[in-house]
């Protein structure tokens, strides 16, 4: 039935990548892709703050319903981030304390989720790596519809199952398994580049002429260089 089924994984995104991209910042990530794919601001991390890095599992769902949640926690490895799409509806929590455990103890390498969750206390001193919309007591339905793997959008930010999942405190970034090996070259380049900028502050040697630069191609306004001794 359209709208409530489960649909095959293709393919998914090689761990040893994965394992690379865990080493970078979000940001990083983000600035090397034009900064035009994002997961939204609303999406916070609910745990500790350890760095997420995974592939991605889909869920749609309809909003206050986690049966395909559950169903999709069953399927997944070791590695996976179930990633869904509730339609940013915050009325009804997605998941607590108890499936926050289950997928630990099955591997899951964190959840995704636009909607809300609850047990947030829990959640909060818990490294499995969850981001969420938001947090409400009331809980879910388990009747459905909804599908599991299925390209989904958060936020206007497509995944694909078995692209690659990265969450920090920054926020959530999906990167397509087909972009990916040149999206982390680039931004392993930039990590570089940081670097060599952290030692050039350390040293006072930092060049900041593309400051005015960039001024006067925008076309910014200066006062006459005598300006200030005339006001005197």
């Amino acid at each position: 039935m359209h709208g409530f089924q489960i649909h095959r994984r293709d393919s998914v995104a090689p761990k040893a990548l994965v394992e690379r991209f865990r080493q970078i910042p979000v940001a990083n990530v983000s600035d090397v892709m034009s900064r035009m794919t994002a997961g939204g601001s609303r999406l916070r991390p609910m745990h500790d703050g350890t760095p997420l890095a995974g592939t991605a599992l889909t869920v749609k769902t309809r909003p206050g319903d986690n049966l395909m949640i559950h169903q999709a926690i069953d399927m997944a490895g070791p590695g996976d981030v179930i990633v869904v799409d509730a339609g940013g509806d915050l009325t009804n929590s997605l998941m607590g304390e108890m499936m926050m455990n289950y997928a630990a103890s099955r591997g899951i390498a964190g959840f995704v989720i636009d909607g809300a969750i609850r047990d947030a206390a829990v959640i909060r001193a818990g490294s499995l790596p969850i981001y969420a919309a938001g947090v409400t007591h009331r809980g879910p339905y388990k009747d459905g519809p909804g599908e599991i793997n299925c390209p989904i959008a958060v936020d206007g930010m497509v995944i694909v199952s078995g692209d690659i999942i990265l969450g920090d405190d920054d926020g959530v970034l999906c990167i397509p398994q087909s972009q990916a090996e040149a999206i982390l070259t680039a931004a392993e380049e930039k990590c570089a580049a940081e670097e060599r900028t952290r030692l050039a502050i350390a040293e006072g040697r930092l060049n900041r002429d593309w400051v005015m630069a960039a001024l006067h191609r925008q076309g910014c306004a200066f006062p006459p260089p005598d300006a200030d001794r005339l006001a005197s």
